[in-house]
């Protein structure tokens, strides 16, 4: 498992899932903030990393577009937006998912965070 955090989860949980081992890497790193989001989502693609945001509403319409128009992406992974600072818990959940899904979501997944 792969991750892209989108620039609405914080750095700092990047830095924390690599010191536990999980690929990861997020929008502030990679010069992509303030992009739209069907551009974050097709970079998350093209890098084979699944995408992690707090931005359920946008994302949701875009990977409902994506179905629709077959353009696979790397699965989402939605963040209830009440847990956007409190790092630590997002961590837990992705190591959660990165458990549960080794080798990634499907080309259409979308899953949420509890």
């Amino acid at each position: 498992m792969r991750f892209y955090l989108d620039e609405d989860i914080a750095p700092r949980a990047a830095f924390a899932l690599r010191a536990r081992g999980l690929d990861t890497v997020s929008a502030h790193e990679c010069g992509m903030l303030r992009i739209v989001d069907a551009e974050q989502l097709a970079f998350a693609a093209r890098e084979g990393r699944c995408l992690v945001t707090r931005n359920a509403q946008d994302f949701i319409a875009l990977s409902r577009a994506a179905i629709r128009d077959q353009v696979p992406h790397a699965g989402i992974v939605c963040c209830p937006p009440g847990k956007g600072a409190d790092v630590g818990a997002i961590v837990r959940g992705l190591i959660e998912v990165a458990r549960r899904y080794p080798r990634g979501l499907g080309e259409f997944d979308l899953i949420y965070l509890p």
